[in-house]
């Protein structure tokens, strides 16, 4: 059995699916961090079969959490103060996402305009599709 040390002040990413959290670590910029980062990939849950699990040793306010809730609205964000687990917070699909995913249409202003916000609307809550603010090209 892997043994993972327990945080005492930061936020453990929980209930991501398996194969996810490098994705997650890319998107977040936590390379780009100053603080201990541990992934765990593959870790058994009872709830899902398999799962990965992010735990960061740093405060909530470096974590996107609209970039988390497009991802998966499903992860679970544990904030962990003094050991315990202080807070839970709940994701869920953002509105509106910048700088997360590109347009694909060559004749968007975003692909001219270099230095343009790639931003993406919510279009359709069930389907989880999105368009583009500019050219409204769909992203699924």
């Amino acid at each position: 059995m892997l043994n993972v040390g327990s945080l005492n002040d930061g936020v453990v990413l929980d209930h991501i699916k398996a194969g996810k959290s490098m994705e997650i670590y890319k998107y977040l910029g936590l390379d780009k961090l100053d603080c201990q980062v541990a992934i765990i990939k593959n870790a058994k849950s009872q709830k899902m079969g398999r799962k990965d699990i992010i735990k960061i040793e740093s405060p909530l306010d470096i974590i996107n959490l609209d970039i988390l809730g497009y991802i998966d609205h499903n992860i679970t964000v544990n904030i962990i103060h003094n050991g315990e687990i202080s807070e839970k917070k709940d994701l869920t699909l953002p509105k509106v996402i910048h700088n997360v995913i590109k347009c694909k249409n060559p004749r968007c202003i975003t692909s001219i305009e270099q230095g343009l916000d790639q931003i993406f609307v919510l279009k359709d809550e069930k389907k989880q599709t999105y368009c583009c603010r500019y050219c409204d090209e769909q992203y699924e």
